[in-house]
């Protein structure tokens, strides 16, 4: 009812309300001096805005300032393959969360925990030009948020870790001052429940010192509900599982937060220091249903988990960064320490229903886990003219991870509980990477211009586990990891790009720790300690023409890391673990076009993925191979003293990758949007994945056992957001740096 209230007020002040908004391409001049002589010439970017001349009037035009606003464009394409997308005042920027506004920008595809770029594979994220890691992703306020690059052609200043890069580009505060952003927002599913989010932001500069805040607070519910089938039709070994698992999740307290200290000696010269972090206290109920039938019978087993999980992880960033020479060359040292710490306290209730028999116990999951990462790196560009400059760098991180896993379990008559020495295990996990860099930029005339470098990195490791019996690993490596890159300038309409890059991608560290998570008798996940990594050559064509942009690509990769149910020891257990298929083929074509007309945005593309994956050693079924298709529309309608309306959908069609096969998901969503009081506040609107199609499903053999999955999520929900902007700004400095590293990307 309370929500209905907002709708109902929110729709009038849109409706009904007289307060002016400024409408597309406004020009606003205020007066203080004189323009003399000649008319004045206002060049305007984007391109969609004309240049306007304003006469010369001596007694009239007394000029102190020009601001002209205008509808962004989404998307801006780069002639080496990149995407630059415009986050602030698009669409976009009404997202609740960075992960929300990543599964908005095109080619981008947010599922299971991991963000990919079509026809490139997972990417790793960098915050302004700093790799940083899943967590801190999560915790960047969207309405700091200038715009997004997408890079699917990284060089070896990138970590070699991911296939691709996606940098957030963070808003550059030009005035002093105070500022500060304000956003609360509400969401309302049907499949999920609400839930409330509350975002503060906050900056204040004077003379050389800057600094900036930020808090977020999600509370209320959220549900995700797998349906899965395990079927073995032969005869003589017959079964069939189905199992239901819904994760009612309750937020008791989903929070982020983080401030920034910077001192400038000089605009190119300063010294930060960060300090940022979550705590994620996720309660609420985990049910799990699961009906197995075989030669023998039918049985039952109902598994309820009283969720009681929370993560504290907690960053420190000091950095400095100068300009060494007057033509732009640059000198960055950084260095962070990263500390994870988690606690599961989970309480298991199971109900069993097995040759006409009912049974009752109770388990408890008791786990403690520690992860610290410190990590150090330098990275220098010497600039030798405008088109030639040399970049070199070097880092060196240490993390350590340990963890241990008490399962009990008790009959439900004496509730004594006792320690099941096969699910519970300790782990412990040291690694060191070392690398170094060297990359060169320059050009042949003016039609060509390359990039052209290469990434060594040497990685030591040792790991320790008693699960399944005492396991011990050590190792070292080392990888060399070139990359290529070739502009052309064939004319002012007509630019192309050839490139190549080498690749790497570790396990993440929980998918090393072979600790159980228990879903019923039948059912866990498990780490495998004896995953390896991930290599990949990725080459890529591509042509842009005018307004249009055409890539078609190719990737090799080595030891594929994907995931499986596996059978267990007894003849009903599988077990869910991350695994290295043999190879994989990518092949991968795209064409996008955007245009921006006075009251119309649009941004569309289309493309087509081939996908062949390789293994002969798990006893995967092959099947056929099919193209898997991508289409996506991203449309904002501004009406003029009004509001804006806002229109984004896409679809992924069904994928058969020669292990398996995926079935289509798509999203719609609409939204309405406006601005009060001289743009203080917006309101906003929008139902988001309206037919609720964004669910992940697909089948495959291995085993001799036929594997079904459909995983539904709240994605479909109404949301009401309002922003308030507050500040007295005039000037500012800040410019907040930080280092992190890809073995962040692995702590989760």
């Amino acid at each position: 009812m309370r929500f209905l209230i907002l709708i109902f007020v929110f729709i009038y002040f849109l409706i009904f309300s007289s307060m002016e908004i400024k409408a597309q391409a406004v020009k606003k001049v205020t007066d203080k001096s004189y323009v003399k002589e000649k008319d004045l010439i206002i060049k305007t970017v984007p391109i969609a805005v004309p240049d306007t001349i304003i006469p010369n009037d001596q007694e009239h035009n007394k000029l102190n300032e020009v601001v002209i606003k205008s509808q962004p464009s989404l998307l801006k394409y780069g002639a080496n393959g990149n995407i630059d997308v415009n986050v602030n005042g698009t669409v976009l920027a009404t997202s609740s969360s960075v992960n929300e506004l990543l599964s908005r920008v095109p080619n981008v595809v947010v599922a299971d925990g991991e963000i990919s770029v079509l026809g490139k594979g997972e990417a790793i994220i960098y915050l302004n030009g700093i790799l940083i890691n899943y967590e801190r992703f999560a915790a960047i306020p969207v309405s700091q948020i200038q715009k997004i690059e997408v890079i699917s052609n990284p060089s070896a200043r990138y970590d070699a870790e991911g296939k691709a890069v996606i940098n957030i580009i963070t808003k550059q505060n030009k005035e002093s001052g105070m500022m500060g952003t304000a956003n609360q927002h509400t969401s309302v599913s049907k499949f999920g429940g609400t839930s409330y989010n509350t975002l503060l932001d906050f900056s204040y500069s004077k003379g050389k010192f800057s600094f900036i805040t930020n808090y977020g607070l999600q509370l209320g519910r959220n549900r995700e509900l797998l349906y899965t089938t395990r079927t073995r039709p032969d005869p003589e070994d017959y079964m069939k599982s189905e199992l239901t698992t819904d994760w009612k999740r309750r937020f008791n307290n989903y929070s982020n937060f983080g401030f920034g200290l910077q001192y400038s000696f000089s605009p190119d010269n300063y010294i930060s220091l960060a300090y940022s972090g979550n705590v994620n206290d996720l309660g609420g109920i985990t049910e799990s249903r699961n009906s197995i039938t075989n030669n023998s019978g039918s049985s039952f087993y109902a598994t309820d988990v009283d969720r009681n999980d929370v993560l504290l992880n907690q960053f420190v960033n000091l950095n400095y960064n100068m300009k060494t020479d007057p033509k732009g060359s640059t000198l960055f040292i950084g260095s962070q320490y990263s500390n994870y710490n988690q606690t599961i306290g989970d309480f298991i209730e199971e109900n069993s229903w097995a040759d006409e028999t009912a049974d009752k116990r109770y388990l408890k999951n008791n786990v403690g886990s520690r992860i610290n990462i410190i990590a150090i790196q330098t990275d220098y560009s010497k600039k030798i003219n405008e088109k030639t400059k040399l970049e070199i760098g070097a880092k060196f991180s240490h993390a350590t991870i340990k963890s241990g896993t008490d399962f009990l379990i008790a009959d439900a008559d004496d509730m004594d509980y006792e320690l099941d020495d096969e699910l519970s295990s300790d782990f412990e996990y040291n690694e060191k990477i070392t690398a170094a860099y060297l990359n060169y930029v320059g050009s042949w005339g003016e039609k060509v211009n390359f990039s052209v470098g290469a990434r060594a990195e040497r990685t030591s490791y040792n790991l320790f586990t008693n699960a399944n019996g005492i396991q011990e690993f050590e190792k070292a490596y080392g990888n060399f990891f070139p990359n290529m890159l070739l502009n052309f300038n064939f004319s002012e309409d007509w630019k192309g790009h050839f490139s190549y890059a080498a690749r790497i991608t570790r396990p993440r560290y929980q998918a090393l720790n072979p600790y159980v998570i228990y879903q019923d008798p039948f059912t866990t996940i498990e780490g495998n300690p004896n995953l390896l990594p991930e290599k990949t050559h990725a080459f890529e064509i591509g042509t842009m023409y005018k307004k249009f942009d055409f890539k078609i690509g190719y990737t090799y990769k080595i030891d594929p890391i994907s995931a499986a149910a596996l059978r267990g020891d007894t003849p009903n257990s599988y077990i869910l673990r991350a695994l290295n298929l043999e190879k994989g083929h990518v092949f991968f074509t795209s064409l996008s076009r955007s245009f921006n007309l006075k009251w119309w945005n649009s941004t569309n593309t289309i493309s087509m993925n081939l996908t062949k994956s390789v293994d002969n050693f798990y006893e995967f079924e092959f099947s056929p191979v099919r193209p898997q298709f991508y289409l996506y529309s991203n449309n904002t309608f501004t009406i003029p003293k009004f509001f804006k309306l806002q229109l984004l959908a896409w679809y992924l069609g069904d994928r058969s990758y020669g292990l398996g096969s995926e079935n289509s998901r798509s999203t719609v969503t609409l939204g309405i949007e406006r601005n009060f009081f001289r743009d203080a506040l917006k309101l906003n609107f929008s139902a988001n994945d309206i037919f609720h199609k964004f669910m992940v499903s697909g089948d495959y053999n291995v085993g001799q056992t036929q594997i079904y999955y459909h995983r539904t999520y709240t994605s479909n929900y109404f949301k009401l957001i309002a922003t308030y902007n507050f500040g007295d700004s005039k000037k500012t400095t800040y410019k907040k740096s930080e280092i992190e590293q890809s073995e962040n990307n692995r702590a989760r």
